[in-house]
């Protein structure tokens, strides 16, 4: 067991790093000061600093990041249009390298020895925590409680916190985990754990289910600049305010839930359902104004990436040299993606109706069917004769055969 005086926890005031802050002080005998990033989860920050020093933090830091969250990490990521195994937008996995950032300069500030997470040892969390904390800070001890203790469930974690007097948000009734930020909300775990079972719908916080959604379809524009959102219905927002507009809007019409299976960087199989509604529609929205405005092969040799870059995101190479340099191509990619996006909202659909761009390459006088002296069909003919040239070869030798 290492030994440590002063550590740094990324804690939640949930169910395990609520009991990994008293078990550290009783396992270690060391100061444990509470750290927490504020990425928009809104009234569940309220009593954070209180519950921490009742179990016993020497101090807590409560940090804003949700203008650095949404700028400089969520805004990147939707630049190269990420998604994980075609349908997670990422909105856990890009939290991750930030919140451990901000913990590494509270370390250092703290003089603090060692770093601690509540990540368990079956989980993605953990390796982007320690891959962050390798990458800004590789002199600190890191604590990993769930990789240690015999603390081995969830029912075991419930009872160290009766014992211990520790409200926790987990009970019978809510039999499973959430992660909440400005992007989205993920669930996980307990009833979820069952690919079978349906996700019940009071679960469900940011979004109405479709079904009960408005009957009557809404329209939203959203404005891109250089490939970043700036506005929506003609209104100028700052990155947070975008994002929280179109969270609002977007939940109202039931858009952004997401119920998948997808394949953890530890080598398992998990369930997780998510809530997006803002993330989504600017998805389709880049989607739309890239078919406009980015040349074919720089467009299709992007995308041919993406499944990459989301991986690292995924797998929590954020600071990785891999995943910096490829950040560079994919906004060099953005760099013309500008113009205006009409989006109609119905039911949990997002449905792109227009589409406009200073920057287009649509061309009317070209894609027209209807006359025009641009374009000389003729000229196709042999276009089509040298591209079906080697496969006209191929077939005169297999018939000799």
């Amino acid at each position: 067991m290492p030994e440590v005086k002063r550590v740094v926890l990324a804690y939640s005031g949930g169910l395990d790093t609520s009991v990994i802050l008293r078990w550290l002080i009783e396992t270690y005998r060391c100061d444990v000061v509470a750290y927490c990033a504020d990425l928009g989860q809104g009234e569940e920050l309220i009593p954070i600093r209180d519950k921490a020093l009742k179990t016993g933090a020497v101090a807590v830091h409560v940090v804003d990041l949700r203008e650095t969250f949404v700028r400089d990490f969520i805004f990147p990521m939707l630049r190269a249009n990420a998604i994980y195994e075609g349908a997670y937008l990422l909105g856990t996995s890009i939290a991750r390298p930030l919140i451990a950032q901000a913990q590494v300069e509270i370390a250092l500030k703290e003089r603090a020895d060692a770093v601690a997470h509540g990540a368990t040892g079956k989980g993605n969390d953990q390796v982007r925590f320690e891959l962050t904390y390798a990458a800004l800070a590789p002199q600190l001890t890191v604590l990993a409680p769930w990789r240690e203790w015999d603390l081995n469930s969830r029912t075991a974690l419930l009872d160290f916190a009766r014992r211990h007097d520790i409200p926790v948000p987990v009970t019978a009734e809510r039999p499973y985990s959430t992660d909440r930020n400005l992007f989205h909300i993920s669930y996980e775990g307990g009833i979820l754990e069952d690919p079978w079972a349906a996700p019940p719908d009071k679960m469900f916080q940011l979004t109405q289910s479709p079904e009960a959604a408005p009957d009557i379809p809404i329209d939203i524009l959203v404005e891109f600049e250089r490939g970043d959102p700036v506005a929506v219905d003609g209104r100028r927002l700052g990155p947070v305010e975008l994002l929280t507009t179109l969270n609002r809007v977007g939940g109202e019409h039931g858009i952004g839930r997401v119920d998948l299976v997808e394949n953890r960087y530890v080598g398992m199989k998990s369930r997780g359902v998510y809530e997006t509604p803002g993330g989504t529609i600017l998805h389709v929205a880049r989607r739309a104004l890239e078919s406009l405005t980015l040349d074919r092969e720089v467009l299709h040799l992007r995308d041919g990436l993406v499944p990459r870059y989301a991986e690292m995101i995924y797998y929590g190479f954020w600071f990785a040299p891999e995943r910096r340099t490829l950040q560079t191509l994919m906004d060099e990619c953005a760099q013309d993606v500008t113009g205006s996006v009409r989006l109609k909202l119905y039911k949990g659909n997002v449905t792109v109706t227009g589409r406009r761009s200073p920057l287009s390459l649509y061309r009317t006088d070209f894609a027209t069917f209807e006359a025009d002296t641009v374009y000389r069909q003729r000229d196709a003919e042999g276009f089509i004769n040298l591209n079906a040239l080697r496969l006209k070869i191929r077939s005169l030798r297999d018939r000799r055969g």
